[in-house]
């Protein structure tokens, strides 16, 4: 027998999706057969990641762009019909500076990035997500956003933003059946990690014992894969977690908060 209400593919928006944690998770996804739209600011990443996975769509736009998020979004639903699941993973660390040599700059970057990109994607999908009378909208923040991390003063601010943020977004949209939640990635075994490693053996340390230090604080000493992120975040896009929302969920290993 045939029926008309058929499943349909999730139409999900990764900010951030031609690299890093972003690609990881809009593979995840892409592989399971949703309709995938991602964003980057770099028009060369983000022509080469869909030359890579056809099918996947994309926009060249930076999320600490209101105008450029607004086109991202435009052009999403355009394509998909519709946004079920947003996933903010566009992330700026910012250089490693001390708090009183951190230029106005710099900082407002970082910031502009990592919180107000959030809030502007987020801003974008809400009317789409009210008028289906349901959604996902699944944020990223690092450790930072609780214990501080040296010299990096806006990733930490703007990383406990995004905490609050998503506690907001939860209870507000919740009567609208739309769920917010919050992944913690613990240390993501990646390219700017095994850069922070190569950092402490030009200070003197062996590779190893530069490891040991980097994974010192968290209790399974271990490093996290994109991958399991990104299971994470499929999972919390899932019916599975329909009653899933404002939840800090993370994937780290335990990472011992000081």
């Amino acid at each position: 027998m045939l029926f008309d209400d058929e499943p349909q593919p999730l139409r999900v928006l990764v900010t951030g999706g031609a690299e890093g944690l972003g690609l990881a998770i809009a593979r995840r996804f892409h592989e399971a057969e949703a309709q995938v739209h991602i964003c980057q600011p770099s028009a060369q990443s983000l022509v080469e990641t869909l030359a890579e996975h056809p099918g996947m769509h994309g926009t060249a736009a930076d999320v600490a762009n209101a105008g450029d998020v607004n086109l991202c979004v435009a052009e999403a639903h355009e394509w998909m019909g519709g946004v079920d699941v947003l996933v903010n993973a566009a992330d700026e660390r910012g250089s490693r500076t001390r708090l009183e040599e951190l230029g106005a700059q710099d900082w407002q970057r970082v910031l502009e990035v990592n919180l107000s990109g959030v809030f502007y994607c987020i801003r974008e999908v809400v009317p789409i997500m009210r008028d289906q009378m349901g959604g996902s909208i699944i944020n990223i923040a690092g450790p930072p956003g609780r214990a501080g991390l040296q010299g990096h003063a806006g990733y930490a601010a703007s990383n406990a933003g995004v905490r609050g943020l998503t506690q907001q977004v939860a209870r507000e949209l919740g009567p609208d059946n739309v769920r917010c939640n919050l992944i913690l990635p613990g240390m993501i075994e990646d390219q700017a990690s095994r850069a922070r490693i190569q950092s402490r053996i030009r200070d003197g340390l062996s590779e190893e014992t530069a490891e040991a230090e980097l994974l010192s604080k968290v209790s399974m000493r271990s490093w996290i894969t994109p991958e399991e992120v990104a299971d994470l975040a499929f999972f919390l896009a899932s019916d599975a977690a329909r009653h899933i929302s404002g939840q800090e969920i993370g994937v780290c290993g335990n990472v011992e908060w000081e």
